[in-house]
């Protein structure tokens, strides 16, 4: 059995879930398709909140709104930031996530990229988008296509919203 390092076990990230009222559709909530060829095959589960790790020197919400950018290419929506709390995945990071009312057209953003050997092995570096697509999904819909670790975020802000 490996040791689990202090740095993995309190490994943060924070992010922001955009959501809008439309007159069509109702609520709708903004998710980013994770990039990379780990996911490019991968619908169902492999959409995810605009998140992204920080460290003991930065705030969740200055980090939650710098990752936002990070991701996206665009800056973060002011207005309300409504707490969705957090959730320890079973990797141990800890992630925690606000709410923001506001619109977002998808094509206007720019999403960061990482770098991986890819294929693995093959002393190959390649770079690839965070995120290979972003859209607006309805709350069921979104349930269905967040990764499992990020559906409880949505969950508390359907209640959040109903009250």
């Amino acid at each position: 059995m490996t040791p689990v390092t202090d740095a993995k076990r309190y490994r943060r990230s924070a992010g922001l879930l955009l959501f809008r009222r439309t007159a069509g559709p109702g609520l709708e909530v903004l998710l980013g398709h994770m990039g990379g060829p780990l996911w490019a095959g991968r619908d169902a589960g492999g959409w995810a909140i605009p998140k992204g790790e920080y460290g003991p020197d930065e705030t969740p919400r200055d980090a939650a709104r710098r990752e936002f950018t990070e991701e996206l290419g665009v800056p973060p929506p002011e207005g309300d930031y409504l707490p969705l709390g957090d959730v320890r995945l079973s990797s141990g990071k800890l992630v925690t996530v606000w709410a923001v009312e506001a619109d977002l057209d998808p094509a206007l953003t720019v999403p960061g990229t990482f770098t991986m050997e890819w294929p693995p092995h093959s002393g190959v570096e390649r770079e690839f988008p965070e995120l290979d697509r972003v859209a607006w999904f309805t709350p069921p819909i979104a349930r269905n296509k967040l990764i499992v670790g990020q559906i409880p975020f949505l969950e508390r802000l359907l209640v959040l919203l109903a009250d």
